[in-house]
């Protein structure tokens, strides 16, 4: 300060001697004072959060639900087609199952280094162009001339559109206020509940009417469209700090947040929860194009419209999540998405319908409380935190999906059933050891404030 006051003296003194007119120092100094200020509330604008009831928290909010939804429409178009995977090209369930279990597998682990990269290039950008080359891709799958050709494009789809899951919670996380925090989360959610329910039901109708291949290419160009409203809509990042491309640094991150065993068996949930609902989904068309239901593929997309149940879910439990705390809410939507799977053991189409629907209510409310939840305690890792919880949620997709084909051969519906209870009895312990370890930390920062 002192310093700039001695120039700002040297500058005066040098404009006496040239005998320039009192005029001009008001001038020089209303545009210095100006210039400050302005300063000042710029520098203020990018580091504030994005407030609820504002025109950018609406924005936001349509963009985020937009990500989620354009991500799980291409995705999980192949989840109705496996049974006609598994016909056309002469193959068992197990490897039809692929067509999904490749992409998710692949997009688990290509989205740990989706989080250095947001860290150099912003999360923006690499969202933006994550959600352009995932609605090409999906366009070149319809064209697969056999069933290599398609796995393949799978695989490459896993590729690139890792950037919308991996970075929505940390972008969230950075730059929401966490007060809203569940809610706006609860949002994200519903559009990849709607987009999951959108693609899986269009896929079925699409390829009755016509072809698979046909239902694809719809698909694609109908997510090309939604990508620009993505990109046109998400606010520039505010809170944004460009940091060098560092491996090591990211890497460093993630050794810190596996030690930390609270928020390990929070991020080891997402394995549970994600494996427990892909595998239902995946073979449920199996069951219900068998005797004595013998369903039509429009009709058993038109079954995945429970989403409809995971999109109300997510908002609703997320909002009650920030009422009443994490852990309780959380340990209800478990019990209700346990409640689910054990009533799809019924005969009775109806009841089998009706428990799907409570299934994917209890799955989309357990994941969204379970992100915010991760959001809220991963502190300056948020991205890597993010990515990690994504990793082993579709990780979870991935390998319990293909290992569900191995149970519905050999043990058929009540085989899968049992592996997907099991799985979820086994989150249980997961909440309660996460909740402990938060109330012993919450603890000993009381005894060290005392001292």
């Amino acid at each position: 300060m002192t310093g700039s006051k001695q120039n700002g003296e040297c500058f005066f003194s040098f404009l006496d001697k040239k005998g320039y007119s009192p005029s001009l120092y008001l001038f020089i100094g209303s545009i210095t004072v100006k210039f400050i200020h302005y300063s000042t509330e710029e520098k203020g604008k990018f580091l504030t959060y994005i407030e609820k009831d504002t025109k950018e928290y609406k924005r936001a909010s349509i963009a985020l639900f937009l990500g989620g939804f354009v991500t799980f429409f291409i995705l999980y178009t192949t989840q109705p087609l496996l049974p006609i995977f598994a016909e056309e090209f002469q193959v068992s369930a197990t490897l039809s199952s692929l067509t999904l279990s490749l992409s998710t597998g692949v997009l688990a682990l290509v989205m740990l280094f989706a989080a250095p990269l947001s860290d150099s290039f912003g999360k923006k950008k690499v969202m933006m162009v994550s959600i352009i080359i995932t609605s090409i891709l999906g366009l070149i799958t319809a064209f697969s001339p056999n069933f290599i050709a398609l796995l393949i494009c799978r695989a490459l789809l896993g590729i690139f559109i890792a950037g919308v899951p991996s970075l929505a919670m940390a972008y969230v996380g950075e730059e929401f206020n966490p007060r809203g925090m569940g809610k706006v989360m609860g949002l994200y959610i519903s559009g990849t509940s709607l987009g999951g329910l959108a693609g899986r039901v269009l896929t079925g109708v699409l390829t009755d009417l016509f072809s698979w291949r046909i239902a694809l290419v719809i698909i694609g160009l109908l997510s090309l469209v939604l990508s620009v409203i993505f990109i046109c809509a998400l606010p520039t990042p505010r809170r944004f700090m460009k940091k060098p491309l560092q491996w090591g640094t990211s890497l460093s991150a993630y050794k810190k947040i596996l030690v930390k065993k609270r928020l390990m068996s929070l991020i080891f949930l997402a394995f549970l929860l994600m494996g427990s609902f892909v595998t239902l989904f995946n073979y449920i068309g199996f069951l219900l194009m068998e005797p004595p239901y013998n369903l039509s593929q429009t009709f058993i997309g038109f079954i995945f419209i429970a989403n409809l149940c995971g999109t109300f879910s997510s908002v609703y439990m997320g909002k009650k999540a920030d009422k009443h705390g994490n852990f309780p809410m959380l340990l209800i939507s478990l019990g209700i998405f346990l409640a689910g799977v054990l009533i799809t053991l019924f005969a009775p189409l109806l009841v089998k319908i009706m428990g799907i629907g409570i299934f994917t209510f209890g799955f989309f409310a357990a994941h969204s409380i379970a992100s915010a939840w991760i959001g809220e305690d991963s502190g300056s890792y948020k991205a890597q935190a993010s990515s990690l919880y994504l990793l082993l949620y579709y990780l979870g997709s991935s390998v319990v999906g293909s290992v569900g084909g191995f149970f519905w051969t050999h043990y058929h519906w009540i085989g899968v059933i049992s592996l997907v209870s099991a799985l979820l009895i086994t989150a249980f312990p997961l909440i309660i050891i996460a909740q402990r370890k938060k109330q012993v930390t919450g603890q000993y920062h009381q005894i060290s404030n005392l001292k």
